[in-house]
């Protein structure tokens, strides 16, 4: 396919839009088909702990911010709708909305994928038929992680919400869901879908069929009317309605991994990507096959291109990475910005024997322990913030580690390197002792926005805006590559000491 020549905006649709919505901000993000960054706006947005282990979001603020953020973009550089192609949208995945059909407005406050509430109920579904009862169709442990739950809860907790919910008052949806009603629409007709991939997060998905499983519905007390369609990651799902992108074509939805998944271009089976968020998220394409994990990893769906069949991936995620250096900044003053935590770990020469377990929403992949809570280990009166600001950015590199071993035995597939993205992939401390600890070359791509880029890709593939899979893959390149240069006893002695750390964290909290 030849490349368009750059032209005046508003003589062709030169650009595709993508709406990324994170845990902790949300981004509005123009590409042309280089895929070349062509203008972003992002804000923030507020996170509510009103109790311990409660993580909570304003639906209606995330969608405020996110119409905040397509107007700034495209005033950047004069756009407007017109010049479009497409928008795709891809977010947090797992944390839950329930909102009214007649208004629009939420019944609660958004909870969270890390929020913990329902820890007492994964112990009483576990008790019966144990922690993995639904994985042989959900590819999911039970956890306070996936939505299952967290929609059981509200159902349960706010008033006559399962009434209403039954009788279709009321609608379910991820992040993704929740936006695109808002914008096709909203109470006047808005699109009430989502796509395979934040489906399959929900515990609700049978895997196989890639629709909504009556036995999970039935267990988990959910009834069907509350549910929104499960469409395939790139296809025409509506128009938008608001004034900025009025008419543009909503075409692209992608869970946030499964599309810095799409983003890094991992389309054959074995290829890897690994991001560095607010949480760690390492998955691996597996193609058309469904591989089940015995090392604590999750099966997941990968993407589904229109018509075409289904990708699959395994994962391994970690609850909080990126999360940490915040806790730093606004929990202990410890740093203006998150960026200067690679400044301070710099003013020390090493972790100073200080590890930090971040188990702050319990221990997710390998592990799977809700009863988890985070510790600091090795303190002594030697340690200082430094040490502190060291051991939060090598906790990081620490989990990513299990993660990987558990994925290679998993996969039967031994990785030769490790794509890396996210906001994190700017500390160089950090990828640096990422490829030590692995003894594997880090790679960070030219375009390290790949979460909002996949979201794009899947929009341009829905309107032919991008030809195909191997156009996409010419667009990827390499910026910069880490390679391992830490003596192995020394590698496997620190690695050793995280292991008793993370061991320090279990059982913290008694059911």
């Amino acid at each position: 396919m030849l490349r368009r020549e750059h032209k005046r905006p508003g003589s062709v649709k030169n650009y595709v839009g993508a709406i990324d919505q994170g845990t902790t901000s949300t981004r509005f993000m123009v590409f042309d088909q280089a895929a070349r960054v062509v203008a972003v706006a992002q804000k923030e947005h507020e996170q509510i702990f009103s109790r311990p282990g409660w993580v909570e979001h304003d639906a209606l603020e995330i969608l405020r911010r996110t119409e905040e953020v397509i107007a700034e973009a495209l005033e950047q550089r004069g756009l407007r709708a017109s010049d479009l192609a497409a928008i795709g949208i891809t977010n947090q995945r797992e944390t839950t909305v329930l909102w009214e059909r007649k208004t629009g407005k939420p019944v609660a406050n958004a909870v969270v994928w890390q929020d913990t509430r329902v820890a007492e109920d994964v112990a009483r579904f576990a008790s019966d038929g144990g922690q993995d009862r639904f994985r042989a169709r959900t590819g999911l442990p039970l956890s306070t992680y996936f939505s299952s739950l967290k929609l059981r809860w509200l159902l349960q907790n706010v008033p006559e919400a399962r009434e209403r919910a039954a009788a279709g008052e009321l609608l379910f949806g991820n992040i993704d869901t929740f936006l695109l009603w808002n914008l096709t629409g909203g109470a006047q007709g808005g699109v009430h879908v989502t796509d395979v991939t934040n489906a399959s997060r929900t515990q609700l998905l049978n895997l196989q069929t890639l629709n909504w499983d009556e036995k999970l519905l039935a267990a988990f007390e959910i009834p069907r009317a509350v549910l929104p369609d499960v469409r395939s990651s790139s296809e025409v799902y509506g128009e938008a309605s608001l004034g900025a992108i009025k008419g543009v074509p909503i075409t692209g939805i992608l869970g946030d991994q499964q599309a810095a998944l799409v983003g890094q271009a991992c389309f054959r089976p074995g290829e890897v990507k690994n991001t560095y968020g607010t949480g760690c998220f390492l998955l691996m394409n597996t193609g058309e096959r469904m591989v089940p994990s015995d090392c604590g990893l999750l099966t997941t769906v990968a993407y589904k291109f229109g018509s075409a069949t289904a990708h699959y991936a395994l994962e391994g995620g970690v609850a909080i990475a990126g999360a940490l250096v915040q806790w730093l900044r606004d929990n202990l003053g410890m740093i203006a910005k998150s960026s200067d935590v690679e400044v301070l770990a710099r003013t020390v020469n090493d972790n100073g024997g200080v590890y930090f377990v971040p188990a702050f929403s319990g221990l997710y992949a390998p592990y799977w322990k809700e009863n988890a809570r985070g510790v600091i280990a090795g303190l002594t009166r030697y340690a200082n913030k430094g040490h502190l600001a060291r051991a939060a950015l090598e906790a990081t590199a620490f989990q990513t580690r299990e993660v990987v071993e558990a994925m290679e035995k998993d996969s039967k597939i031994e990785l030769t390197s490790l794509r890396v993205d996210g906001g994190m992939v700017v500390d160089e401390l950090l990828m640096q002792f990422q490829a030590d600890l692995l003894n594997r070359e880090v790679v960070r791509p030219v375009i390290q926005e790949t979460t909002a880029l996949g979201a794009a890709y899947a929009a341009g593939l829905a309107v032919k805006f991008f030809s195909g899979l191997e156009e996409l893959r010419a667009n990827w390149a390499v910026d910069r590559t880490w390679k391992p240069s830490l003596g192995e006893m020394e590698r496997e002695r620190l690695y050793k000491n995280w292991k008793k750390a993370v061991t320090r964290s279990f059982d913290w909290i008694e059911s």
